[in-house]
């Protein structure tokens, strides 16, 4: 083994050693087993015995190429692409009954043959072969580079993401074969769009052009997608879209099979299950199917001859990968877009902060409707204030103000109603009625929530509250809810509505589609379902709770939902209507009554350059214990203009026992890289200006290899061993 640099012939400490040279002039052994030995005294290839590896180890200072020899028995089948097993490990020179042994068997992946080797040491022979499949390419190879270092990532980490686990079974079944390009389609109802006639032309004429595109409500936008796929396969290109989840998979998938017909475009959705997803892959792959749509996994696809590449609702957190090293879909998109010099469109009912800076820089040009057909597609918007719920009686003795319970009740006259609530369950969280102090734990100081109606339990330690409640701050002894859940909004609702049919839908159960017929349906932001025909009215609940957040994002992100739940709702013209309890002054909410999402996105990155917030300036996050971020950044070689914002302590978070641990409301759920239940752990905020992004993260990835070094020859015990746990988040999404 060698990595790509020059190394002396001593391996380094903790790193993998070389087995014995394996010499030609020895005797042929047999063909390895499914659990091969060390290959000993086996011929080596005749033609490039040197290959070039990958190994599956996500650690940064082994994130490196090595090279193994080739034993004749595996030269045909170790072509580059291929996984193959290798021994890696410290345990490589251990000798035992004069037979020598080798290191640990792991995976990895072969990117070139050589004929000879830059490391002057002896080299170990590849264990195996699993399979001849050439499953990584030069061009995801490279783009799985890319973002490694973008963000301060191991190449081996983003393999795992790009490259899915092998299927047997789906490897061994031939791929159809690929179908002629289809003719161009019309433009359709990409012709309420300025320029957007002339978008789908530079597609279906083998053009590149980058776009944000800001749809206009309602259900066309798949529909939309599918005939700019159809335009770029047109031109005998591929494309790849990503959207957020399966739902919205599944309507670009109908909206392409509708208009191009069967075997077109694959479906990459983890709902497809393992052998059915690598199967899909495997024919983009092969170039069987030029066409992918697909959740975040999708981003890597190996289509070929890329055309276009585009992404739905990127402000969507499912597109932020929770592992590492924590890629966004969007800037691994671009990335492509750049590399392979094909289209770019990023689209959604809201704009982000990010797709407006793509505009403002002249990267991408803005794909929107002139502002008579946004006015004809788009609800009534109507807006209820504090002031409106001081005076409503209406509002004192209940949630719903009278204007929402008008609204209510004019709409299920014609067709289905849409409340949208923060919340899913009965009460989250609760507070004193009186002085409105958070409700808290007897026992732990946890928050207290209302899971079902007469249940009074604690969020962190699950205990049950016993006895009558009172406030420590003014002596209170009722409780009001913070924000009310979806469940018992339901309930509320249907009281009100007893002749009404009331649906439901969450985390727990998410609903698809309902009826066109009248109903109420109460949802959480993204799990709103597709009403047939449109919804009549929406009712925006607790806008307070979205616009509260301690976050960077707040403002964009309740817009966001807002737009996605009002998009549902017919238009203006046919009478639809949106209410939303929020403050009417507030930045966002005004966008909703305008349907402004741009204007709303270009204010926000004005704003932000102002205050050197990304996306202008770049970002990362440095999560570690408590006493290591520190000591940390200051061995690393920062860039001489970064700034250190902290470090501060973050929230300990309290081990969860009983119901409430079991995913009762409120819990939520963990992702990868979470700092350790109950653990003190710290953030800092290390910002550079543009163009120094690529040297921030080098110097973090640097630094922090150096510590993984450390703690792999047995260096990294005490304070030490707190440094090598430090964590990187380059350009985190969660910025409170």
């Amino acid at each position: 083994m060698s990595s790509d640099d020059k190394q002396s012939g001593e391996p380094a400490g903790g790193g993998p050693e070389q087995l014995a040279l394996i010499r030609e002039s020895v005797r042929k052994a047999k063909v390895p087993r499914a659990k091969p030995k060390t290959w000993r005294g086996a011929a080596l290839a005749g033609e490039l015995p040197v290959a070039r590896v990958v190994v599956n180890k996500g650690v940064l200072h082994l994130d490196q190429f090595f090279d193994y020899a080739v034993p004749e028995e595996l030269d045909e089948a170790a072509q580059p692409g291929v996984r193959v097993r290798v021994r890696f490990g410290a345990g490589a020179h251990r000798v035992r009954g004069g037979r020598r042994e080798g290191g640990r068997l792991i995976d990895g992946f072969v990117v070139e043959r050589r004929a000879e080797s830059d490391y002057a040491g002896p080299l170990a022979a590849l264990a195996g072969v699993v399979s001849p499949e050439p499953v990584l390419g030069a061009g995801l190879l490279g783009l799985a580079r890319a973002v490694a270092d973008r963000y301060a990532g191991s190449l081996a980490d983003v393999l795992q993401l790009a490259v899915p686990p092998r299927n047997a079974r789906a490897e061994a079944k031939p791929s159809p074969e690929p179908l002629p390009p289809p003719d161009a389609p019309d433009a359709g109802t990409w012709e309420r769009y300025v320029n957007g006639s002339a978008f789908l032309g530079a597609l279906a004429g083998g053009g590149a052009p980058r776009a944000v595109w800001t749809a206009l409500p309602g259900p066309h936008w798949a529909a939309e997608l599918a005939r700019a796929v159809a335009a770029t396969l047109a031109s005998g290109r591929g494309a790849l879209v990503v959207v957020p989840d399966g739902r919205s998979a599944a309507r670009v998938d109908a909206a392409l099979t509708a208009l191009l017909g069967e075997g077109r475009h694959a479906l990459l959705t983890a709902e497809a299950g393992p052998e059915k997803r690598y199967r899909e892959w495997l024919a983009v792959r092969r170039g069987s199917v030029r066409a992918v749509v697909g959740t975040r996994a999708a981003m890597f696809a190996p289509v070929r001859d890329l055309g276009l590449v585009a992404i739905w609702d990127d402000g969507d957190s499912s597109h932020s990968e929770p592992h590492a090293p924590q890629p966004h879909a969007r800037e691994v998109l671009v990335l492509r877009a750049a590399h392979d010099k094909c289209a770019f469109l990023a689209g959604g009912t809201g704009c982000t902060v990010e797709a407006a800076q793509l505009v403002a820089t002249g990267w991408a040009l803005p794909l929107v409707a002139a502002r008579d057909q946004v006015r004809t597609a788009a609800p009534l918007v109507r807006t209820i204030g504090d002031g409106e719920l001081a005076r409503d009686e209406a509002a004192r003795a209940a949630r719903l103000p009278s204007l929402a319970w008008q609204a209510v009740r004019e709409g299920l006259k014609s067709g289905p109603v849409l409340v949208q609530v923060p919340r899913r369950g009965y009460v989250p969280r609760l507070s004193c009625e009186r002085c409105r102090t958070p409700a808290r734990c007897r026992r732990c100081a946890g928050p207290l929530e209302a899971p079902r109606e007469g249940e009074l339990r604690c969020g962190w330690c699950g205990g049950e509250e016993t006895g009558r409640w009172h406030c420590q701050e003014c002596g209170g002894f009722r409780l009001r809810a913070r924000i009310v859940g979806a469940r018992r909004t339901a309930e509320e609702l249907g009281r009100a509505f007893p002749a009404v049919p009331v649906r439901t839908s969450g985390r727990d159960h998410v609903l698809d589609s309902v009826p066109g017929r009248p109903a109420l349906v109460v949802s959480t932001p993204g799990a709103e379902p597709v009403a047939e025909g449109g919804y009549a009215a929406a009712l925006l609940l607790d806008g307070w709770a979205m616009l509260g957040r301690p976050d960077l994002r707040a403002g964009e992100e309740a817009l966001r939902r807002w737009l996605h739940a009002a998009s549902l709702v017919r238009g203006q013209s046919e009478g639809g209507t949106v209410v939303v309890v929020a403050e009417p002054t507030l930045r966002p909410v005004q966008a909703l009554v305008r349907w402004d999402p741009v204007g709303h996105a270009r204010r926000e990155l004005s704003e932000r350059a102002e205050l050197g917030f990304p996306p202008v300036s770049r970002m990362a996050a440095v999560l570690g214990p408590l006493d290591a971020v520190g000591p940390f950044l200051a061995e690393a070689e920062l860039p001489a203009d970064a700034e250190v914002l902290g470090p501060v302590p973050l929230p300990v978070e309290t081990p969860v026992r009983g119901a409430a641990g079991a995913g009762g409301a409120g819990a939520r759920a963990r992702r990868p890289g979470d700092p350790p239940v109950g653990e003190r752990w710290e953030r800092a905020l290390v910002r550079v200006p543009p163009g120094s992004g690529a040297a921030l993260a080098a110097a973090l990835k640097s630094a922090r290899a150096v510590r993984g070094a450390a703690g792999a020859r047995g260096g990294a015990g005490g304070a030490g061993g707190a440094l090598a746990q430090v964590r990187i988040r380059i350009d985190p999404a969660d910025i409170g």
